[in-house]
This record gives structure tokens, sequence and C-alpha cells, in this order.
């Protein structure tokens, strides 16, 4: 069945959830995916910020609610309830930065508190490679594809600075949420 909102008809709803600690690009990313340009100045995400992007994917439509969660401490009870129906999360950290890095545990157990009731198709993205050449204690590409095998999980690196690897990440994480309904 096909449904319309807006002028646009569509086959199926897809939420995607975007988490992950304050500062590792999680906003820049999703404002690329949906077309809009990278800016530097951007300021945190305070709550949650929302997007929608439509795809063909084969003869279907799919509308795609992606959700941008602050990742500051002080908003994670109000974010919560944006995992209940979450069909694909993915958990980002820069790999510049190590502390984000390690706070993916953390955001594990956000993902089964919050998600209990569903099974989303899970994709850690490593962020900000274009800063990785600038920073001695970087997050090197194998152990972030260490860490989502562990998991079982897609991995992609993504630079929001120069696009690359953003339509890869959401497109794989598309695809398996739609495979797995």
């Amino acid at each position: 069945m096909t449904v319309a909102d807006s002028g646009r008809s569509y086959d199926a709803i897809i939420k995607l959830l975007l988490i992950g600690n304050s500062g590792v690009g999680k906003s820049s990313c999703l404002l690329r995916y949906v077309g809009e340009n990278f800016d530097e100045g951007l300021l945190a995400t305070i709550g949650v910020d929302f997007r929608i992007k439509y795809e063909t994917i084969g003869k279907k439509t799919y509308k795609l609610a992606v959700w941008d969660t602050a990742g500051q401490e002080r908003f994670r009870g109000l974010t919560s309830s944006y995992y209940k129906g979450a069909q694909g999360v993915i958990l980002m950290y820069d790999v510049s930065d190590r502390d984000s890095f390690a706070s993916l545990d953390g955001w594990m157990k956000e993902i089964q508190k919050h998600c209990n009731t569903t099974n989303p198709v899970l994709c850690v993205i490593g962020n900000k490679i274009d800063t990785r050449r600038n920073s001695s204690n970087f997050v090197s590409t194998e152990e972030g594809r260490e860490f989502a095998m562990a998991h079982q999980m897609l991995f992609v690196e993504t630079s929001a600075k120069t696009s690359e690897g953003i339509e890869l990440a959401f497109d794989e994480l598309v695809h398996k949420v739609i495979s797995h309904r």
C-alpha cells in the first residue's frame, strides 16, 4: 500500500536514529546525507533534531525518518523515548577522539535498555577521517572494524566535511533494514 504525505508518496517508513557523544559529527553527517551543506560552525543539538529523506530502492519508495539525538549526558532522559521503534541505529564516534570511541560501550547499553522490544540494525561510523592525519591519538580503522564485528554491526568511516562515506553508510544501513523486514 502506498501512502502520500506532503505530496510525496511512499511505500514504507524507516526510522533511523543517530547516537554518540557530543561533537562527533552526527548532525553534520545527517545534514550531508539529506543534501545540505557542511557548516563548521554548526551548534550542538539540544534534545533532538529530525530530517526526512525519500529513497527509492527497487520498486519501492521509502520515507526515511532520521532522528539526530543530543550527545550530552543531560539530554539522555529526554532522548530515550526516540529509541522506540527505531529500525536502524547509527553509533558514531570521532576517529580523532579516543574517548568518543571508548564511549561506544555505554551507547550499546543505551540501545539494549531502550530498544528492548525491537531488534534494530546497528551501524558504527567513525567520522572525521579528514582529521586523522592531524591527530596522534586517532582510532584506527582496524579498531573500529573490530568493535563493529564483535557486536555484529555494519562499519563505515566517514567525513562530513568532505562527504566521504556518508551515502555509503546510510545506504548500507537502509538496505540491511529492508532485508530484515
